[in-house]
C-alpha cells in the first residue's frame, strides 16, 4: 500500500450522526468525499441542512467550499484510496445483530476497490466482524486479496450525540490495522485530526471488543441503578435521594436510572453477546443487564397508572401528557427510544396519550413511530416528564395540571420534589 500522507482521498460511507462530522474534520485536511444511499439527505447536507443538529450551516458551508463533496453516486467515489465506513449497525426485532447496512456497504465498496486500497470500518459491532464478516463480501465484489491488495482498519466512533462539549476531535480515538504497517498509518490519519490523540490497539479484534463493553459497561451500570429503583419503589423511599446520599463517598459511581434507549447503550450488549452464543457461551451477566433495562418503559407506564389509580383519576378518556420523546436530551435522535413503549401501555389503559418534544422532528416521528407530535400544550391528567430538554426546565408544571389533583411523574428529576408525585 502506498502510505504516503499527501497523496490520498477519502470517501465516507454514510452521513449520519457519526460520518457528517468524520468527513467535515478530514475535509480540512484532505480531499473527501460524503457518500450516502439517501438521496434526500444529500441535497439536505448540500442546502447546508443537517437534521441530526450535530454540524451547523456555518461548519457545513466551510467544509463545502473547502471541496467536501457529497454524492450518492457510486461513480463518484471510485477514485478513492481510503474508505471509512460509518453506517448503522442495529439489532432486528429478535434483538440478534442487524448487519445489513454493513455487509451492503462493503459490497458497495468492492464494487470499486483497487489494489492497494485501505477500507476502515467504524461502525461498532461484536470481535471477528470486520475480518470475518465484512472483508469476505470486499474480496468477493472486488476480486482482490485481503492484506495482499488492499488493507483494513478499524477505529470505533465514540460520537455522543447532542453533547456540543465532548465533540469528535477532543475524545480520544481507538485505532487498529490489519498488519502491523496498517496499524500505524491508520493511527496516524487519525492522530491528524483527534485533537485528544489516539490509542493504537494491538489488533482489529481488540479495538472491535473495546467499543463493545465500553456501551455493555455503562448498560449493565445503568441497569443496576434500575433494580434499586425498582426496589426503593416498593419501599417507598425516593432512588434520588438514596444515590445523593451515597454518592458523597468519593468511590462511589454516580449514575441514575431511567429509560435506555439510542443506538449504542441499548443495542451494543446484544452484539457481545451474540458473539459470546456463536462461541458457546451463555453470557449472564451482560443479558440480566440488558432485561431489567428493557422492562423499565412498562415499569413506568404502571407506575403512571398506579399513581392515577391513588388519585381516583378515571383512565378511560384521560389526558396524559409525555415530554419528550428522544433518547436523550438536547438531541433530535429518536432511535431506539422507549418512549412509544410507554405510549402503547399506556392507551391500553384507554388513556389519550399526547407527546411534545421540542427537538424531535416530527416527520421522523410519524413515520417510524406512527406518532402525532403536539406542538402547543394545553392541561392534562397526568404528566410524564420523560427528557430532560433545556426547554422543559423552565416549564410552570402547575400550568399543565388540569385538575390539582393531576399526577406528575418525573423521570429525569429535574422539578422540584413538592412539584411532582414521583421520581424515578
Amino acid at each position: 500500500m502506498n502510505t504516503d500522507y499527501e497523496n490520498k482521498k477519502i470517501t465516507i460511507v454514510g452521513l449520519g450522526y457519526v460520518g457528517l462530522p468524520l468527513a467535515l474534520a478530514f475535509s480540512k485536511k484532505y480531499p473527501v468525499v460524503g457518500y450516502d444511499i439517501n438521496p434526500s439527505r444529500i441535497e439536505e447536507l448540500k442546502k447546508r441542512i443537517d437534521q441530526t443538529d450535530e454540524t451547523n450551516p456555518k461548519e457545513l458551508h466551510a467544509a463545502l467550499e473547502n471541496g467536501l463533496q457529497l454524492t450518492n453516486e457510486i461513480e463518484a467515489i471510485a477514485d478513492a484510496t481510503i474508505y471509512i465506513v460509518t453506517v448503522p449497525t442495529p439489532v432486528n426485532e429478535n434483538k440478534e445483530p442487524d448487519l445489513s447496512f454493513l455487509l451492503e456497504a462493503s459490497k458497495t465498496i468492492g464494487s470499486v476497490l483497487k489494489s492497494g486500497d485501505l477500507v476502515i470500518y467504524e461502525s461498532t459491532t461484536y470481535p471477528g466482524c470486520t475480518e470475518e464478516d465484512c472483508v469476505p463480501v470486499l474480496e468477493k465484489y472486488s476480486k482482490l486479496k485481503f492484506n495482499h491488495d488492499f488493507f483494513c482498519g478499524y477505529s470505533p466512533e465514540r460520537i455522543n450525540p447532542g453533547d456540543k462539549v465532548n465533540t469528535l476531535t477532543k475524545i480520544k480515538k481507538v485505532t487498529s490495522g490489519s498488519i502491523p504497517l496498517i496499524a500505524e498509518y491508520v493511527d496516524q490519519l487519525y492522530k491528524g485530526i483527534i485533537e485528544a490523540g489516539t490509542y493504537k490497539a494491538s489488533s482489529i479484534k481488540v479495538a472491535e471488543a473495546s467499543k463493545a463493553i465500553e456501551n455493555a459497561q455503562r448498560d449493565l451500570n445503568i441497569s443496576f441503578v434500575n433494580e434499586l429503583a425498582l426496589i426503593f419503589d416498593r419501599i417507598g423511599i425516593d432512588t434520588r435521594e438514596v444515590l445523593e446520599a451515597a454518592g458523597t463517598k468519593w468511590n462511589f459511581l454516580k449514575f441514575t436510572p431511567g429509560l435506555v434507549g439510542g443506538h449504542c447503550i441499548s443495542v451494543d450488549p446484544y452484539y457481545l453477546t451474540h458473539k459470546a452464543k456463536e462461541l458457546g457461551y451463555d453470557p449472564q451477566v451482560i443479558l440480566s443487564g440488558r432485561k431489567i433495562n428493557d422492562y423499565m418503559p412498562s415499569f413506568v407506564a404502571q407506575k403512571m397508572v398506579k399513581l392515577m389509580g391513588q388519585k381516583g383519576i378515571p383512565l378511560n378518556q384521560s389526558r396524559c401528557l409525555i415530554l419528550g420523546i428522544t433518547f436523550k436530551e438536547n438531541c433530535p435522535d429518536i432511535r431506539n427510544s422507549k418512549i412509544p413503549q410507554v405510549v402503547r401501555e399506556l392507551e391500553e389503559y384507554g388513556i389519550t396519550v399526547y407527546i411534545h418534544d421540542s427537538h424531535a422532528d416530527s416527520n421522523e416521528v410519524k413515520r417510524n413511530f406512527n406518532i402525532e407530535l403536539i406542538e402547543e400544550l394545553n392541561t392534562y391528567d397526568s404528566i410524564l416528564l420523560a427528557v430532560n430538554h433545556k426547554e422543559y426546565k423552565d416549564l410552570k408544571i402547575s400550568e399543565l395540571k388540569r385538575f390539582s389533583t393531576s399526577v406528575v411523574f418525573d423521570l429525569k428529576g429535574i422539578f422540584p420534589m413538592d412539584q411532582v408525585d414521583a421520581r424515578l
